[in-house]
C-alpha cells in the first residue's frame, strides 16, 4: 500500500493501548514510520495532589504500552516517547525535531481538550504539519447518532434505541493494528529513556498496588474476563454494594486500557443470546455514549445546568452549608449507608453506582448543596473520572440534565439502605465502629434502643454522629427549594 506520509507521529492520550487503537492504526496505514509519544501534560497534573491514583495507573499502564510497541516493532530500540511538559508546546516541537507530516491522535471532547487541540493544530499547520484526528473511546459520537429531524437527542430511551437500531459488526469490529506494526519506528537517541518513575515528574506512590487495581491492557482483560463469568447476573447483581456485581472496568474505559469496541462487541452478542445482564451492561456502555455526545453538543454543561431554568435554585450558602458539605465530604451525615459510600470512595477512590445516586440524591435534596458541589468533589477522587459521565451523573441526580429524574423523586437513605444492604455487610465493612448493632438498628441508629446501642459500644455524637437533618422534613425543603422549576 502507497503511503501518504513519509514520517508520522501518534499522540497517545485516553487510549493507552496498542490494540484496537484508532489513532495508531490509521498512523500505521498512512505513513512509512511511526513515532509514538505520550505527555504528561503539566497543564494537567500541576494542580493534582503529589499522591493521585490517576497519575499512578497512567504511569504503570505507560510501563506495559512501551513494552508492547517495542515487541510490536520488533527493535530494541522502538517503544514509547514519553515526555513530561506542557503538551500544547512540547508536541509541536517533538513533532517538528522528528521530521514527522503528520500527527495523529483521538478525538477527546471535553472543552479543556478541544481548546489545546485547536492551539497544537494552529501551531502544527504553521510548521506544515497536520494533526490527523480520530474516533476512538467510543462507540458513536459526536453527530453520529441524530433524531429523524438531524438534532441530536436529549433523551435517552429513543438514544439508546437508535443506537441499537445502527449498530452493526462495523461499528464494533476491532483495529487490525498488528498486521501494520513493521513501520513502528526506532525511537532516536536522546529519546530512548524508560517510562518516568513517578518520583521523576514530581509524584509519590499511592495505595493503588494495596488495593489490587490492575492497571494497563493486561490489567484490563484480566477484569473483563472476570466480568465475563458474571455478566448474566450483572442486571440484579449490579445494584447490591456488598456482593460482586459491577464490571470494574471504568477506570480502564476511561484510560483507554480497554477499548469500548471490544466491551460493547461482547456485551451485544451475549445480549442477543438472551443475556439480561449483558443487555443492561450495553445500556450503560450506551449511556456512556450519550453524555459524551450531549457534552460535545452543549459544552455549557460543563459548568451550569443543562435545562437553564435549574440554575434558579437557591442551594444553601453560609457557615451552616460549609460545615454540612464537609460532613458530607467526610462521611460524618449521620445516615450509614451515606457515610459508607463516603468511606469508600475516600479510601479507594471508587465508589459503587447505586451508591453514587444515593450519596448525590442525599447532598442536594437532603442538605440542599449545590449539585456543582459534589461534581468538583467527585471530580477529585474517583479514579474513573471523565468529565462528561461525572457531569451527567450529577446532573441527572439533581434534575437539572438530560433526560433526568423527575425534581420530585428523592431517595430515601434508610430505605436505600435497608433494600440494597439488607444485612448491613457494605456498611459493617466501612463503619466498623456500627459492626456490631442489629441489622435492624444498623439503617438508622439513632432509632436504635439504648440497650442496644449499649451492648454494640455506640455512643451517638461519640462513636457515630446523629443525622445532620431529618429525611421527611428535608424533602419538604427540597419540594420548596424546587418548586421555581416545577414542570420543568
Amino acid at each position: 500500500m502507497d503511503s501518504t506520509f513519509s514520517s508520522g507521529l501518534v499522540w497517545f492520550r485516553r487510549d493507552l493501548r496498542s490494540d484496537d487503537q484508532a489513532a495508531l492504526y490509521h498512523a500505521l496505514r498512512q505513513c512509512r514510520q511511526v513515532h509514538c509519544v505520550f505527555v504528561f501534560d503539566r497543564e494537567i497534573l500541576d494542580p493534582l495532589p503529589r499522591a493521585d491514583r490517576r497519575v499512578e495507573f497512567i504511569r504503570e499502564s505507560l510501563v506495559e504500552l512501551h513494552d508492547a510497541l517495542r515487541k510490536l516493532s520488533g527493535d530494541e530500540h522502538g517503544g514509547l516517547i514519553v515526555r513530561h511538559a506542557v503538551a500544547r508546546d512540547e508536541l509541536p516541537a517533538l513533532a517538528r525535531s522528528l521530521g514527522v507530516q503528520a500527527v495523529f491522535t483521538n478525538h477527546d471532547d471535553e472543552p479543556q481538550a478541544l481548546e489545546r487541540d485547536h492551539h497544537v493544530r494552529a501551531v502544527l499547520l504553521a510548521l506544515g504539519i497536520r494533526l490527523l484526528t480520530f474516533k476512538d473511546h467510543t462507540v458513536f459520537e459526536r453527530a453520529e447518532v441524530l433524531t429523524q429531524s438531524g438534532t441530536p437527542y436529549t433523551v435517552y430511551t429513543p438514544y439508546k434505541n437508535a443506537w441499537l437500531r445502527k449498530v452493526d459488526d462495523f461499528y464494533l469490529s476491532a483495529y487490525p493494528v498488528e498486521r501494520h506494526a513493521r513501520r513502528l519506528a526506532r525511537r532516536p537517541e536522546g529519546l530512548r529513556g524508560p517510562v518516568p518513575s513517578l518520583q521523576a515528574i514530581g509524584f509519590e506512590k499511592t495505595t493503588l498496588a494495596q488495593l489490587r487495581i490492575p492497571t494497563g491492557m493486561s490489567g484490563a482483560q484480566q477484569l473483563l474476563k472476570d466480568f465475563l463469568e458474571r455478566i448474566d447476573a450483572y442486571d440484579d447483581a449490579r445494584d447490591f454494594p456488598a456482593i460482586k456485581g459491577p464490571s470494574y472496568l471504568s477506570v480502564h474505559l476511561r484510560f483507554g486500557t480497554l477499548s469500548v469496541r471490544q466491551a460493547a462487541r461482547l456485551a451485544h452478542e451475549r445480549s442477543r443470546k438472551g443475556s439480561a445482564g449483558a443487555a443492561t451492561w450495553l445500556s450503560e456502555l450506551i449511556w456512556r455514549d450519550f453524555y459524551f455526545q450531549v457534552l460535545a453538543h452543549h459544552p455549557h454543561v460543563a459548568g451550569s445546568s443543562f435545562k437553564p431554568a435549574y440554575d434558579a435554585i437557591a442551594w444553601e450558602e453560609g457557615k451552616q452549608a460549609d460545615e454540612h458539605f464537609a460532613a458530607w465530604c467526610e462521611g460524618r451525615t449521620g445516615y450509614p449507608l451515606v457515610d459508607a459510600a463516603m468511606a469508600q470512595i475516600n479510601q479507594t477512590g471508587y465508589m459503587h453506582n447505586r451508591l453514587r445516586m444515593v450519596v448525590a440524591s442525599f447532598l442536594m435534596k437532603d442538605l440542599g448543596i449545590d449539585w456543582r458541589w459534589g461534581e468538583r468533589y467527585f471530580a477529585e477522587k474517583l479514579n474513573d473520572y471523565d468529565l462528561s459521565a461525572n457531569n451527567g451523573g450529577w446532573q441527572w441526580a439533581s434534575s437539572s440534565g438530560c433526560d433526568a429524574q423527575p425534581y420530585f423523586r428523592i431517595f430515601n437513605p434508610v430505605s436505600q439502605s435497608k433494600k440494597f444492604d439488607p444485612d448491613g455487610s457494605f456498611i459493617r465493612r466501612y463503619l466498623p465502629q456500627l459492626a456490631r448493632l442489629p441489622n435492624a438498628a444498623l439503617h438508622a441508629p439513632w432509632l436504635a434502643k439504648p440497650i442496644e446501642l449499649e451492648a454494640a459500644g455506640v455512643v451517638l455524637g461519640r462513636d457515630y454522629p446523629e443525622p445532620l437533618v431529618e429525611h421527611d422534613a428535608a424533602r419538604e425543603r427540597t419540594l420548596k427549594r424546587y418548586a421555581v422549576v416545577k414542570g420543568g
